[in-house]
Parts: structure tokens; sequence; C-alpha cells
């Protein structure tokens, strides 16, 4: 299993997600990078979207296929990362930093407990 920093929450869609606050970044699991393979462009959301829990927010495409990023947590989007569009690839190379595809603000903060520890996350993935 990939490293999965414990101080993160995992969706069983491959979303990760960092609490700081009242606001949220999102991104993908190493483990989902790494099943897309190299990734060559990403659809990013616009800023002042409202988003549900479940919606799609962002595509994510590779060499090998296009997959769907849902949004783990509802909230309005404040951020998105703009490195993106000219670096898809810091997704595969640090999918936990400079990787990070936008931040939310949290809507519903009860949404966080129906996320997976890191524990809980790559036993999900095993």
């Amino acid at each position: 299993m990939h490293n999965v920093p414990d101080n993160l929450l995992y969706s069983q869609d491959h979303e990760w997600v960092e609490v700081n606050g009242s606001i949220a970044t999102v991104g993908i699991t190493d483990h989902a990078q790494a099943e897309l393979s190299d990734v060559v462009f990403v659809d990013l959301p616009k800023v002042g979207d409202s988003i549900s829990s479940g919606d799609t927010v962002s595509t994510v495409e590779s060499v090998k296929a296009a997959s769907d990023v849902y949004a783990p947590i509802s909230g309005e989007i404040l951020e998105v990362n703009e490195e993106l569009e000219n670096d898809p690839g810091l997704i595969n190379s640090d999918p936990y930093g400079a990787g990070w595809i936008y931040k939310v603000r949290i809507d519903l903060p009860s949404e966080t407990n129906d996320l997976m520890n890191a524990a809980d996350y790559e036993a999900f993935c095993s």
C-alpha cells in the first residue's frame, strides 16, 4: 500500500480531505493516481460553485482513462489549483501536496464523520 498520511480523511471514491477549520482541501489519493497512471489533464471546478457531497466536481484524465472526482464534502469552492492546468502530473508526483485539486468552505462539518481515517482507508484499499 502507498503511503497514506494520518492527518487526512478519505472517501470511498479515493479522494482525500484535509480539514483546516472551516476550509477543506481536496485531492485524489496516491492509490487513485497510481491506478490512473500518467495524468495529462485536469478539468478544474469553478470558484464560487456550490457543491454537494457526491457531486462530480472535476475530471482527471490520464493516458489510460478519465476518472471523475466526486465531492467528499458539501460547500462552496473557494480556490482551485491552477498549477494543474500547466502541470497535471503534480497529481502523480505529489498527490497529497502540490497535486491538490480544490479548496471548499465546509457547509456541513458533520459530513466529515462519513469519511475514513488513514487506517480504515488502507484496509478499504487492500
